[in-house]
């Protein structure tokens, strides 16, 4: 059976993923942490929960021991644009982070999802259709966590046996919760302000193309790659995963499809736009079709539809 620990699970993933979770492998096995004292009130504040400092092994290795956890689903990150007004914080968080949860499982055998991102790459990689195996020479703190984690899982699994897996996530939009200082935050901002304002003001410039990916996609990635045959897999940290590749103005065209009035306008941040400038436009996601049959649901017109009416009912328009 399995008991899955699912570290900063108050963040824009994990409050999705673990309500996801308890349904498929039932409440009582999923077991939600973060480092708040208690988790909101709702659908994940329905089964248990831990207070857990990533920066803290005790911690980690006191809730695996007490819930007999055979699997860490590692989500607790500092992300890109946070990470650059403080890089310290963030190679503290997600790579001793990672560091503790990896010793933690390798001693309790348990397996580890963490997630990298596009980030992960940089400008002297090859920008449209990114390989699975290319140049990793990311300019941002974050980026360089993100190498730094799929390198150090490889190494736990090569050299100590824990199963260890991850994607690449890119952009990810949801209705849920708000992001948490990413560069793509933009294409979740703008489907709010377009439905009270009818307007937005974005930070990214018109034609920056960035990979996107619809939050219930990203929950699929997830499960399937832990439940896949891990025979199968020949990459392990991490598989290249899309659904969509966009810039701001792409995106405001599919909303205008459904807010016709919607007006985009441009007040470029250079810290988030440079950051931008140095990940890749698209991804090639064969090896992960290939390895565990990776095959998005959600394009960019059918995210729309969705964002748009979820968020109706979310802010009671």
């Amino acid at each position: 059976m399995k008991k899955v620990l699912i570290t900063g699970a108050l963040g824009q993933i994990g409050t999705e993923l673990v309500v996801a979770m308890r349904r498929t492998y039932g409440t009582a096995n999923i077991i939600a942490s973060d480092i708040q004292p208690s988790p909101p009130a709702g659908a994940l504040a329905e089964g248990p929960y831990a207070v857990v400092d990533v920066t803290a092994p005790e911690k980690i290795a006191a809730v695996v021991q007490r819930y007999g956890i055979n699997q860490i689903i590692h989500l607790a990150a500092i992300l890109s644009a946070t990470g650059e007004a403080k890089p310290k914080l963030a190679w503290d968080v997600n790579m001793c982070g990672l560091f503790n949860v990896l010793e933690v499982a390798r001693e309790a055998k348990a397996a580890v999802f963490t997630p990298s991102s596009i980030a992960a790459f940089g400008p002297g990689t090859p920008p449209d259709r990114t390989p699975q195996d290319t140049i990793q020479r990311p300019t941002t703190m974050y980026g360089v966590t993100k190498v730094g984690g799929e390198l150090l899982c490889d190494y736990y699994f090569l050299k100590h046996g824990v199963d260890t897996r991850g994607v690449r996530f890119p952009g990810l939009i949801s209705y849920a919760a708000l992001p948490g200082g990413g560069t793509t935050d933009y294409a979740v901002h703008i489907y709010y302000e377009a439905l009270k304002h009818k307007t937005y003001t974005s930070y990214i410039g018109k034609g920056t193309f960035m990979d996107m990916m619809y939050m219930p996609d990203a929950l699929d990635a997830i499960t399937q790659l832990m439940e896949a045959d891990p025979d199968r897999l020949v990459h392990r940290n991490a598989f290249n995963v899309t659904a969509m590749s966009f810039d701001p103005e792409i995106l405001a065209a599919s909303i205008r499809k459904y807010i016709p009035e919607f007006a985009l306008t441009y007040n470029v941040d250079p810290v988030r736009q440079g950051i931008a400038n140095s990940w890749p436009n698209s991804l090639d996601d064969t090896a992960a079709r290939e390895e565990w049959g990776w095959n998005p649901r959600y394009d960019l017109d059918a995210m729309t539809v969705d964002m748009l009416a979820q968020l109706k009912r979310k802010l009671g328009l």
